[in-house]
């Protein structure tokens, strides 16, 4: 039976997104990496353009979800990726918000 997760095995990043990053299905795509991959968290557009994530889980999966950010949807041009960890906030599912 696998060892239920405890905080100190959880982290938690603050990821911001640039480029040609919205209007072209990031949100949606990333809520639905961020699921796949067990994550809680959210994530939604910025007004400069933008896109912003907070996300939780084991450091192996988050690290997944950063790599994906750095690609995103197929019609995503990521220029940059900027990656903070942060404080647990507990989130109870990964959602997109507006």
């Amino acid at each position: 039976m696998p060892e239920k997760e405890t905080q100190t095995n959880l982290k938690h990043y603050d990821i911001e997104v640039f480029g040609n990053v919205q209007g072209v299905w990031y949100r949606k795509s990333a809520l639905n990496k961020a699921r796949e991959l067990g994550l809680r968290g959210f994530v939604r557009n910025r007004p400069d353009g933008s896109v912003y994530l907070e996300a939780e889980g084991p450091a192996e999966q988050l690290t997944a979800l950063v790599e994906w950010c750095k690609e995103g949807p197929p019609l995503a041009r990521v220029q940059q990726v900027k990656v903070r960890p942060g404080n647990i906030q507990g989130f109870e599912q990964f959602e997109i918000k507006r």
